[in-house]
């Protein structure tokens, strides 16, 4: 019986072991999980592509230079609106409760000993403002100056060997440029995006300011509530602008695609003069300008749309003072072109009362040169001047005339009303057909057409005789608004 037993026993074991190394040998026994090797031994052979691996060193050795230099700053200031308003039977002493509120932004660093450029709307009626640095140092801050008309401002704290950034040069930017945004998002400190610089010279009428200057450059760097203030780089490592805005949909408040900066260069002349002085000392031509358009351009004689034109001269202005004409159009200033008008107000903003500039003008088919020197603005006349001759006294019957093609109605105007807008003479617009000519060329109900081509026009008569002698033209019409003021516009004629 034992020996049955023993033999059973050594079949089994042999044929255990038999076994074992059968299915271990044909690949059906699997290692442990723990055993598993995860990923190649082999790193892959590719040689290595420098031009690639320098663009993407410039955008890390960038962040690593500029990041220290950009701060963020956390404002307590005073709230614009009433919480309570409207419910004065429960909040009776809502009048002796402060409205504060909480916000914040970003700002560069400027100087080793502590100023810091920023935008105004970060600083904007601050009762206490608190920065935070990159080396998670926090200072308390005192607002030196700003200037709502560029959306800047300087602030200070008490600090020594700061890592200022180093400001470049906007006027070099091209579109197409890359660029990186440097701040504090959604209070996401020191954070940084990357794009291109998608346009150049942008107005997007965020300062409610007729004195405002907007010059943006446009960017697809993420830009968020957060950033303002902070700065645009490229990828030298230099500042070119100081980011202020962006493009939302109204109701979220965030990135939708695009934001907006201040040229650096702008921002220099501002921060140097309210470090110096707390205030903005800038200089001021004193005219109303426009861009020029294609009807403009046909009817002054200009080959292309190109230039600003003088709308009107301020009576006292700097323009006044150097032969300088409302009608003029300006084709560039210091030899630089300019074709749109915030082109021309961030040259001008740029300098300072006593300056001096040059204007190369093209008037009557002739380019000419003035030398303007700038005046401050609270040396001028701000307020429009009105025509104040005498008016001779008119007779005949009012007429009235439509030209159909241009979407256009216009009277003689009645005696009281040359006394109203104190013009000479005149034919009154009555009618402006929307989608018209006219109306494209904002000509508008209740305006005074005084003058086509330099001629003076005496009645609806003049004006049809004039209009049909430029059939096939472009012709510049003089015109006074409703408040008084004059203009000149440019409409073309058709067959």
């Amino acid at each position: 019986m034992k020996k049955n037993y023993l033999g059973i026993a050594a079949l089994l074991f042999i044929g255990a072991v038999f076994g074992s190394v059968l299915v271990s040998s044909l690949g059906y026994v699997q290692p442990s999980f723990a055993q598993v090797e995860i990923g190649s031994k082999t790193p892959p052979n590719i040689s290595e592509n420098k031009p690639l691996s320098n663009f993407n060193n410039s955008f890390i050795e960038t962040a690593e230079k500029l990041t220290p230099s950009i701060v963020q700053i956390t404002v307590i200031s005073k709230s614009k609106e009433n919480p309570h308003q409207g419910l004065e039977f429960f909040f009776p002493f809502k009048n002796d409760m402060p409205h504060e509120r909480q916000g914040g932004g970003s700002g560069v660093i400027i100087t080793a000993d502590g100023y810091i450029l920023t935008n105004n709307h970060v600083v904007e009626n601050a009762t206490e403002v608190t920065v935070n640095l990159y080396d998670k140092r926090k200072f308390d801050a005192k607002v030196i100056g700003t200037d709502p008309l560029t959306d800047l401002a300087v602030i200070k704290i008490d600090a020594k060997d700061l890592p200022a950034a180093y400001l470049g040069d906007s006027d070099k930017l091209k579109v197409g440029q890359w660029v990186m945004a440097i701040g504090n998002p959604m209070a996401l400190t020191s954070t940084v995006t990357a794009g291109i610089i998608s346009a150049l010279g942008r107005s997007v009428n965020i300062i409610r300011d007729s004195y405002g200057v907007e010059d943006f450059i446009q960017t697809d760097a993420a830009i968020n509530p957060g950033n303002s203030g902070g700065a645009l780089v490229d990828l030298n490592g230099e500042v070119i602008g100081i980011n202020s805005a962006i493009a939302t949909n109204g109701m979220t408040g965030t990135y939708i695609g695009y934001g907006f900066a201040i040229p650096i260069n702008l921002a220099k002349v501002v921060a140097e003069d309210l470090i110096s002085s707390g205030k903005v000392k800038r200089g001021y031509i004193g005219v109303r300008i426009e861009e020029v358009d294609a009807d403009l351009a046909k009817a002054v004689g200009l080959d292309t749309p190109r230039g600003i034109l003088i709308q009107q001269v301020m009576e006292d202005g700097a323009a006044a003072n150097s032969d300088i004409k409302a009608g003029d159009i300006i084709l560039k200033i210091d030899g630089k072109e300019v074709n749109k008008p915030n082109e021309l107000q961030s040259h001008v903003a740029s300098k300072r009362a006593g300056d001096k500039i040059e204007l190369d003008i093209f008037r009557d088919g002739d380019n000419i040169s003035r030398e303007i020197k700038l005046k401050a603005r609270d040396e001028e006349n701000i307020e429009v001047a009105a025509d104040n001759n005498i008016v001779k006294e008119r007779n005949g019957d009012i007429e009235e005339i439509n030209f159909e093609n241009l979407g256009l109605t216009v009277r003689d105007l009645r005696k009281q009303e040359l006394d109203k807008y104190k013009v000479k003479s005149g034919v009154v617009i009555s009618k402006v057909k929307k989608f018209s000519k006219a109306d494209n060329q904002r000509l508008f109900a209740g305006w005074v057409i005084t003058e086509v081509d330099r001629k003076k026009i005496e009645s609806v008569s003049d004006l049809e005789n004039e209009f049909t002698n430029k059939k096939g033209e472009a012709v510049l019409l003089k015109v006074v608004d409703d408040a008084g003021s004059s203009r000149f516009v440019g409409i073309e004629i058709s067959e």
